[in-house]
């Protein structure tokens, strides 16, 4: 591989230099006139990027281009800015957050380097923690467009991240849900039910999450009382959210509800988050909002975003990035927040975006990695809708393989059939499969809770049948 500067020029002035990539394989010359150009036709073929019009045209010019980023220093990211500094509020964020000292340590290193380094048995969680605040999120997406699935497996697996609320998520032997009890008409008894059914059945100690049919304050006041009632009837320790827009939490924490988590979806561009009706203003206000409320008992973690490969492109924002590193953008935004969990919804948006499910697992696997190794504490979605080229064997596939590279939770839906949105994602029973195969544990407090229930037999890490009937009161009441 060859960098080739090229210069800029505006009337006549040269106004900037910038580097080009020339490949040759074989009798074949590939040239990638930027950094942001190589990236995306490194990025493994997904219908996102073809829509964009930004994906490599052929497979022997995705292999070349795989093979010049390898060789790429890993300094070039900090030269070569893909979304303009004064124009992006996420690009300043990223740049002005970027630690030269923990940088220094890998500074040497090509891309391909990258990925030899973190797979060395002498790199452990500790090692990857020292460096992490020099890693740029575009790092993180090159270095993950040259691994193959066992790679991002294998480094993942080394890394935890450990968070807290009234639970403790991210241990490693550990796994959580959340808990998905949505409602087509958001009635609270039809939540209650679907809630008890989770917890019956060991699922919810990452946050007991709705979304909202309706963006309506008084209705999300309603549910975040009954769960709080429920909680606090049962001593449950655990957290609970609905997924309402963050203006709408602000709002209900100015009527005093009982406000544990605040939730937004985000992405890695501020033409992006714009299109969500957030800023990083906004998200700081939040954050502050709930970190005042004080409602943790053994942490304060009190963020939940959610992210997914596509969104900055449904809404013209992605800056001719490829899906991927876009994606990779918003892990930026949501560590600025110290948040109590993140996830990927990996296949929600639908097959224009990730058409099948070999794509789907490719980027859930992307995803984990990326996040991961910026310091987020992720979880999967591992869902598809209805007209994709996927079924339920490509979700066990991709959950299987989550749980093997220490995904920090999985969703858990009724019957792992959305009533409410109106896609696919996992069961209840889906965690209980992944827990006993790979002997994973729920959250420490939320284990003894199960336990004092007789809902759970740590011994055998399997839920049993409760001899204690009062959590099931609360279906008669």
């Amino acid at each position: 591989m060859h960098s080739i500067p090229v210069f800029l020029y505006n009337e006549g002035k040269r106004v900037k230099e910038t580097m080009a990539y020339q490949y040759i394989m074989g009798s074949e010359k590939f040239y990638f006139e930027s950094l942001k150009v190589l990236l995306a036709k490194a990025s493994p073929l997904r219908s996102a990027d073809e829509l964009a019009g930004v994906a490599a045209m052929t497979d022997s010019e995705r292999a070349a281009a795989q093979s010049a980023l390898a060789d790429v220093p890993l300094s070039h990211f900090l030269e070569d800015v893909f979304i303009p500094y004064a124009k992006d509020e996420v690009t300043r964020l990223i740049l002005d957050q970027h630690d030269q000292i923990a940088f220094k340590t890998i500074s040497s290193l090509t891309v391909g380097g990258l990925r030899d380094w973190l797979l060395t048995d002498d790199v452990t969680n500790d090692t990857i923690a020292s460096v992490r605040n020099g890693i740029t999120p575009e790092m993180a997406a090159a270095v993950s467009k040259i691994m193959r699935l066992q790679d991002l497996i294998a480094v993942s697996k080394k890394i935890f991240i450990i968070t807290k609320f009234r639970n403790t998520i991210g241990l490693p032997s550990h796994f959580s849900t959340r808990l998905q009890p949505n409602h087509p008409t958001d009635d609270a008894k039809g939540i209650l039910i679907s809630t008890i059914d989770g917890l019956l059945l060991g699922s919810g100690d990452a946050v007991v999450g709705i979304n909202p049919a309706t963006d309506n304050p008084h209705n999300v006041c309603e549910i975040l009382d009954m769960l709080d009632s429920l909680r606090q009837r049962y001593e449950i320790p655990i957290q609970s959210c609905v997924l309402s827009h963050v203006t709408t939490s602000l709002r209900c924490i100015e009527m005093k509800a009982p406000v544990d988590l605040v939730f937004q979806s985000i992405a890695g561009s501020e033409k992006a988050n714009s299109a969500f009706g957030v800023n990083l203003s906004i998200l700081k206000e939040a954050y502050d909002a709930t970190l005042s409320l004080k409602r943790g008992t053994v942490g304060d973690n009190t963020m939940y975003f959610e992210t997914g490969q596509g969104s900055a492109l449904s809404s013209e924002a992605h800056f001719d990035l490829d899906a991927q590193t876009i994606e990779t953008r918003a892990y930026a935004v949501a560590k600025a927040f110290n948040p109590l969990i993140v996830n990927t919804v990996v296949g929600f948006i639908g097959p224009e975006y990730l058409y099948n499910g070999k794509q789907i697992i490719r980027a859930g696997l992307e995803d984990h990695f990326c996040a991961k190794l910026l310091g987020l504490p992720m979880g999967c979605d591992v869902c598809y809708t209805n007209h994709a080229e996927a079924d339920q064997d490509d979700m066990d596939n991709l959950l299987t393989l989550l749980g093997t590279a220490g995904c920090t939770y999985i969703i858990g839906v009724p019957g792992a059939d959305d009533i409410m949105l109106n896609y696919q994602s996992t069961s209840f029973h889906d965690a209980l499969y992944l827990r006993r195969l790979l002997k994973l544990r729920p959250a420490p407090e939320f284990e003894a809770w199960l336990t004092k229930m007789t809902l759970w037999n740590p011994d055998t890490l399997q839920i049993q049948t409760p001899t204690s009937s009062l959590l099931l009161e609360s279906l008669m009441s």
